[in-house]
Formats: structure tokens, sequence, C-alpha cells
């Protein structure tokens, strides 16, 4: 099969999965979207909400859909890097047998990442970075396809350990999920309150996910595409020529190179489900939003003047 018959293949297989996806969640287009974007990008997400807004069972519905293995950890102040990894035992026969911990999974939903000490967060960032985790001096590997999909609860900051600048870069994706509009209000209370199950069907294997992944990276890229989003990047950095005025005025830290990065791989994924061949700029600035959001640091004068971090990059764009 060619890459362009793949590309159709994705395109329907997207489709399909969206129809299922939407019988248990109402709404939340975006969300949906961006999470399937970094699942066939091989990045990981941070969801950003409040309780209450389906983001546990958004991700529980995705992995029924994808026929992947779920688990889900909750991160609380007393969690050991331990009870994510796994730990040795001495079986029967008095030797040391390795008991695996649930990060041996497809997909891992970290809940309330921000509520563990440093130590327990760092050991699942390792994991997400090198796809492998380290007990007792031995190398494991993690099965693939793999993704983390960490939630965050922006209202509740004590007793939690804000992830450090260099451990949000790992998220590919940092995604807010809003509240639903009064409709999607009425569907969700309506359907939820009555009594009826839904059945999901699996609607891409295993192994169709590592093909499209792999079909994401070969798609070929125009270098003003490129250009672009390597450009929008260095904007960011307020010591950089190409820094506009809003940038030397309420930024601290631009994104790194890990964003430019990103910005080309989500443009492809985001062009291929819309059915193109190769990404344009406007797949650079669909993505631009939850890429960027994480990646830069305002400064007390863009807080004082109401300057979210939205707005900064939709003046970048």
């Amino acid at each position: 099969m060619t890459d362009k018959e793949q590309i159709d293949q994705l395109v329907k297989h997207y489709h399909e999965l969206k129809t299922e996806i939407h019988k248990v969640i109402v709404g939340q287009e975006d969300v949906v979207d961006q999470v399937l974007i970094s699942i066939f990008s091989r990045g990981h997400c941070l969801l950003v909400g409040v309780p209450g807004l389906a983001k546990t069972l958004l991700v529980n519905t995705i992995s029924d859909c994808l026929g992947l293995s779920f688990n889900r950890v909750q991160f609380t102040p007393d969690l050991m890097p331990s009870d994510i990894i796994g730990s040795e035992i001495l079986d029967e026969s008095r030797n040391f047998k390795f008991l695996k911990g649930p990060i041996f999974s497809n997909i891992i939903l970290a809940d309330e990442i921000n509520r563990t000490p440093p130590k327990t967060q760092s050991a699942l960032l390792e994991a997400m970075q090198e796809k492998t985790v380290t007990a007792a001096g031995t190398s494991y590997d993690l099965p693939a396809p793999f993704f983390v999909l960490a939630t965050q609860n922006p209202i509740e900051q004590e007793g939690t350990y804000p992830l450090p600048e260099a451990q949000l870069d790992r998220f590919m994706f940092n995604i807010w999920v809003d509240y639903p509009t009064f409709q999607e209000e009425m569907a969700i209370v309506k359907s939820t309150t009555a009594d009826k199950e839904v059945t999901l069907r699996e609607v891409v294997s295993n192994e169709q996910i590592l093909n499209y992944q792999s079909l994401v990276r070969r798609i070929p890229v125009a270098d003003n595409v490129l250009e672009y989003a390597v450009k929008l990047v260095a904007k960011t950095r307020a010591e950089n020529e190409l820094a506009p005025k809003v940038t030397k005025d309420f930024i601290t830290w631009g994104a790194g190179p890990r964003a430019s990065q990103y910005l080309i791989i989500g443009a492809k994924c985001h062009a291929a489900l819309n059915g193109k061949y190769s990404p344009d700029i406007e797949d650079v600035k669909a993505v631009a939003k939850p890429i960027l959001r994480h990646r830069l640091v305002r400064n007390y004068r863009a807080e004082a003047e109401g300057y979210s971090m939205d707005k900064i990059i939709e003046e970048l764009l």
C-alpha cells in the first residue's frame, strides 16, 4: 500500500474513531482532536481542567476504541517511584524477581500529576523520554505504542508540586479542557442520568497505530513550512533578533528546539487527518497553541496586564 493510500485509510479510521468516541464524550471536539494527533505523532499530553470535565472518561474511551492496554495511576503525595515502575520481590525459590508496575501499559493516565513529589514525577518522565525503565540496574522496554496522558487541576494549588519547565517540555501538547456549552451540558446530563449502556468497538489495532505513527513521520514538508515553524519558535525568545515587541514585553523564557520539532510533526499529523498529503502553514498554526502554551514563561508584567499565554501566542501567529 502506498503512503497516499495509507493516508486515505488513516482519514477513514480517524472519522470512525471520532464517531465511536462521541458515543460517550459529548462535545470537546478540539480536545479529542489534539489527543488523537499526539497519539499518532508519538507524543504525550497534559490535560489541564477543573474536576468533573470527563478527562479520565475521555482517556478510557480512547483506549477502548484503539484496542490498547490502559492503566490509571492516581498521583498522591506518598506515591513512590516503585509504585509506578514496579519492584523486586523474593519468590518462593529465594530468587529476586521483578514485579512490573502499572507503567507497563500502552496508555498511562497519570491523574493529578502535580500532587506527587518531584522524585516520583521524574520516574514517569524518564519512561516518557526513553520508553524504558530501570530497576535494580536492569533496563526494561515499555510496550509500544506508549503514551502518557497526565491531568492537572489548575485551581487547587495547595499541596501541589508544579512540574518544572524541563519536565513540562516532555509533553507534546498542553490541552486546556473547558466547560461544556449549555447545549452540550444538557446532552451530558440527559445521557448520564439514564440507564443506558454504550458498547464501543475497537476501530484501530495496535499494529495499525504503529504503522500510522511511522507514516506521519514520512510525510514530506515544504521548506517554507519548515522555515515558518522554526521562525515562530525563534520569535518566542526575547534575545532573538526576530522577537517582536510582545515577546520582549511579556516573555521571560522562550521555547526550545523541541517546540520546532513538535510543530512540524503535529502539522504533518493534522494535515494527514484532514486528508492532505503535505502540511501547509495553516496546519502549523492549528497545533501552535497546545504546543507552545507550556513552553513559554510569562513575566509579571504579562500577568499584571492580563495577557494570557494564548493571547501572546495569537499575536506571535
